[in-house]
């Protein structure tokens, strides 16, 4: 674990904040790429591309606060993103209602804008997480003492020395201090699933299918569905296999276990329609006269 890659003066620069640069730096690229391949102005998709990063951040981090509010002793910190902090649900919503209204605005279709963003949002995932990875944070549930050596060795974080600020040891550390009995003087974290790299490479599967989707895609829409479609399950099974406090829950189920439930079936009956018009709209055209 590297939660501080370097130290510019006396000010710690975090592996999660590089990450997340990285990941919008790439996203950029990616989106600009796929959107001229599809005909949009390079303008429009600047335009939007930082709305839709501006109101990502914002939503992602204003999901983080509302599940954390006891973490804060000041608004001021509110702002704070670059050890962490941030819910990929929050960001996925924001930076969609955000790429809604810009586009509105501009009379263009939501969908036009989602398919070239949405393989974007697999990489950005997995960049994401590969920060959390090693800040330490969103860690699993313990693994039995049967584990492989290699995802044990994997899954144990360390207690951290002489980190600057207000850092006292890794999340996980911590935790199972506070929970679990762990002594205060040991050297690592009980082994625990590394579920922040089983969802990174969640984002690598979900970006190579939308770059396949994309390329076969029958409607306007299909490639954001099939993203949200496969993160919502994804995101709903890994929920099990994590122990980190910063969840939230209700009725039984994280806050990101809620929001695939209702993203699920909506996906679905929104590819469903869709499809159904395409397969339309196809065989109305073959039948048309020549």
């Amino acid at each position: 674990m590297h939660p501080v890659l370097f130290v510019i003066g006396s000010r710690p620069i975090f592996a999660y904040g590089v990450m997340l640069g990285l990941s919008l730096i790439i996203g950029w690229q990616i989106v600009m790429t796929l959107g001229r391949r599809d005909g949009l102005a390079p303008s429009l998709i600047g335009d939007v591309y930082l709305t839709t990063a501006i109101c990502g951040l914002i939503g992602a981090r204003l999901v983080y606060v509302l599940t954390n509010t006891d973490e804060f002793d000041s608004p001021l910190q509110w702002l704070d993103i670059t050890s962490g902090g941030l819910v990929a649900y929050g960001g996925f919503l924001g930076g969609f209602f955000g790429a809604l209204v810009h586009l509105k605005r501009k009379h263009t279709p939501l969908m036009a804008f989602a398919d070239p963003a949405a393989p974007a949002l697999g990489l950005g995932l997995f960049f994401t997480r590969i920060g959390c990875y090693l800040y330490g944070c969103d860690f699993g549930a313990r693994l039995s003492a049967s584990a492989p050596h290699w995802l044990i060795r994997l899954g144990t974080f360390p207690r951290w020395h002489d980190m600057p600020r207000q850092l006292r040891g890794s999340p996980a550390f911590l935790h199972h201090v506070d929970v679990y009995g762990l002594a205060r003087d040991a050297e690592a974290s009980y082994p625990v699933h590394p579920t922040q790299l089983y969802e990174a490479l969640l984002g690598l599967v979900l970006l190579a299918v939308c770059m396949w989707v994309w390329n076969h895609r029958k409607f306007q829409g299909q490639v954001l569905l099939v993203f949200t479609l496969g993160y919502a399950v994804g995101r709903f099974v890994l929920e099990y296999l994590r122990d980190d406090p910063e969840r939230g829950e209700a009725l039984g189920f994280s806050t990101s276990q809620l929001i695939s439930l209702v993203l699920i079936p909506a996906a679905g009956i929104a590819y469903s329609v869709l499809a159904r018009r395409a397969r339309d709209a196809a065989v109305a055209s073959s039948r048309a006269p020549a």
